[in-house]
């Protein structure tokens, strides 16, 4: 696979996302990315782990993965956050990466 994105990374245990978390949205949603992390707004508000529930059934939707293979590893109480994706490769998480990315390029 040609691309990579320097917030991802793989692992023993499965890819190592970095997310940046926009609670309180109007929508869940990919938003956009940069070299740090992948920004996702979820609808929920950060109130005693409702954001974090949403977006780890968020993720689960989007890469195809049971909810039970992703683990948030740091950042729970915070707005950056790295989420492990157990299981999984780094090319699979990243053809479903480009497929949201550029569905989100599209919609602007």
């Amino acid at each position: 696979m040609d691309v990579k994105f320097s917030f991802i990374s793989e692992t023993k245990d499965g890819v190592i996302l970095f997310v940046k978390l926009v609670p309180n949205s109007s929508y869940s949603k990919i938003v956009d990315y940069n070299e740090e992390y992948v920004r996702i707004k979820i609808s929920s508000p950060p109130i005693e782990g409702k954001a974090n529930s949403e977006l780890i059934s968020f993720c689960s939707k989007i890469f195809d993965v049971n909810k039970s293979k992703l683990q948030i590893i740091s950042g729970e109480k915070s707005k950056l956050k790295k989420i492990l994706i157990k299981d999984t490769n780094l090319d699979f998480i990243t053809q479903k990466l480009i497929f949201m990315l550029d569905s989100v390029n599209k919609d602007k």
